[in-house]
């Protein structure tokens, strides 16, 4: 989709909802700015708008979300998810099969849509907003599908927050095993570190939080492959559906829907791993792709309709519930058996 001069007004009401949705994130980030721009667009979607918005807000929530998470890779040091990645691999493997096992089988059971699904699956196993974002593209989900995977998400990762300290304390966790427990059970990046500064606040020093920081964002580099492979998997689906239909569905290409934005995910991680990028600039990059996060959830809250969201609201949530839990038990278990707890 090119950038057109009729796309900018629908892209500029975007922008300036997401504004007052990035500030509240920012004072309120246990909640965070995408889930508040979600909610003003869903909001705003009940007054009629004109037809020339369209195309805008369709740019914003497709295209400009797709550079939102090429600027995330300047968040990410390579040598510190090799660093973390022996302790933490194995755990993020047996996470990541739990999870999407799970999604697969409670979805089918309670005949969910299967986008729907797939959505809430990587972003209960991978890393919450950021991993339905980078997948919704690729799986070809509607904004109302999104809409219905980040608020199930945003709803555990509150509770996560504040029953995950106390649990951990519970157990005998010491700082590393809560901090890899965080790291690979909740959702949020903002909720990872909430809890993890709880702990630490608790325990006298950062271990936790620092550890749990570094899991989470190690664990979001599994956008990478998972995305590559539901591209694959999402061509063949593709070329079965239309194979019968006509000629030219079956030549259906996998480069239409191949996700190239996380190929310059993985660019800018190397580029801020190897070159001397000083830290202001890296962070002020990777401030301006959560923005722009924030600017395509508002986008998506205004191509939703909130109404269905409600009424269908209840298996998504069921679902989003039974893969957390599993995706928590599974992570202490396999601390356990590897004696990192």
């Amino acid at each position: 989709m090119k950038l057109e001069k009729k796309m900018l007004i629908g892209i500029l009401i975007c922008f300036i909802i997401a504004v007052p949705a990035w500030l509240l994130g920012k004072m309120i980030p246990i909640i965070g700015g995408p889930v508040f721009g979600i909610l003003f667009g869903m909001i705003l979607a009940f007054i009629k708008r004109p037809e020339k918005l369209e195309s805008g807000i369709k740019y914003t929530s497709k295209v400009i979300l797709q550079y939102a998470i090429i600027l995330l890779g300047f968040e990410m040091n390579l040598f510190n998810v090799i660093r973390v990645g022996g302790q933490s691999l194995l755990v993020m493997i047996f996470t990541l099969t739990s999870s999407f096992v799970t999604a697969y089988l409670v979805g089918r059971a309670m005949k969910i849509d299967g986008k729907t699904t797939t959505l809430i699956g990587v972003g209960t196993s991978i890393c919450g907003g950021s991993a339905i974002a980078a997948t919704a593209p690729v799986i070809q989900a509607k904004d109302e599908d999104v809409a219905q995977a980040i608020s199930t998400i945003f709803l555990f990762n509150i509770i996560a927050v504040f029953i995950f300290p106390p649990l951990g304390h519970m157990l005998g966790l010491t700082d590393t095993g809560f901090g890899m427990w965080a790291g690979t059970a909740i959702n949020d990046t903002s909720s990872v570190v909430a809890a993890g500064a709880s702990w630490s606040s608790a325990a006298g020093n950062n271990t936790a939080l620092a550890f749990a920081t570094i899991v989470k964002l190690t664990r979001t580099l599994m956008i990478v492959p998972i995305t590559l492979v539901l591209a694959i998997y999402t061509t063949r689906k593709i070329r079965r559906e239309n194979s019968n239909e006509s000629a030219e569905g079956s030549t259906y290409s996998i480069t239409k829907i191949f996700p190239w934005f996380v190929l310059g995910f993985v660019l800018t991680a190397i580029l801020n791993t190897f070159l001397p990028i000083p830290d202001t600039v890296s962070s002020a990059l990777v401030q301006i792709g959560k923005f722009m996060i924030v600017m395509a959830m508002t986008a998506i809250g205004l191509n939703t309709n909130l109404k269905k969201l409600l009424t269908n609201g209840l298996k998504p949530i069921c679902l989003g519930l039974c893969c957390w839990f599993v995706v928590a038990v599974v992570s202490l278990l396999v601390q356990h058996f590897i004696g990192m707890i």
